[in-house]
């Protein structure tokens, strides 16, 4: 009988380790942001070297390589991009996996969506209208909402940021360009 109780609980913790497991696989981000510049996804892969030249001058530490493939991404929960005036990132870039450009406007990592369940506008918070660089995000007053021009959006990760560091959820995150398109 003892013998029986031995295989059961033996079982069980081995189940849990494989369900434990599979519970981390699930949960691989895949929301991080390609820097500024960054071509097209397939494109972006087939031209990138690995070489890391972008983090090594990105002044915020924003941009870090993937542990995957070592490719170059930020993951704005973290640290956005700051939009430098003048694009270090894109400047080190030899292979021209981050093409130069003109003016911020230029830029698509991606682009912000707020969701109004967990937003906390209503109760007065409007934290990342300030932040943003582009002037994308605004209140409005007559709804005590939020809402984003997507028209002006970078998606540089900045109003995520700030929504992650001022409330308890996050109510505005940033669909990247790359599964923008898969949508």
């Amino acid at each position: 009988m003892v013998s029986i109780g031995v295989t059961v609980q033996e079982y069980v913790k081995h189940r849990d380790v494989v369900e434990k497991k599979e519970e981390k696989l699930e949960k691989k981000k895949t929301d991080w942001l390609r820097p500024p510049g960054a071509l097209a996804e397939a494109q972006f892969l087939e031209t990138c070297t690995n070489c890391g030249e972008c983090v090594d001058v990105c002044p915020y530490g924003s941009i870090r390589l993937l542990e995957e493939d070592e490719t170059p991404v930020i993951d704005p929960e973290e640290i956005p991009c700051y939009l430098c005036d003048d694009f270090p990132c894109i400047a080190a870039c030899e292979p021209e996996a981050l093409r130069p450009v003109g003016a911020i406007q230029e830029i698509d990592m991606g682009v912000a969506v707020v969701s109004q369940r967990l937003c906390t506008s209503g109760q007065g918070c409007n934290a990342c209208v300030a932040k943003c660089p582009t002037h994308a995000i605004e209140m409005d007053f007559s709804s005590m909402a939020i809402g984003v021009d997507g028209g002006r959006c970078v998606g540089c990760g900045i109003c995520e940021h700030i929504c992650k560091t001022v409330n308890d959820h996050v109510a505005i995150k940033v669909i990247p360009a790359n599964l923008r398109a898969l949508s």
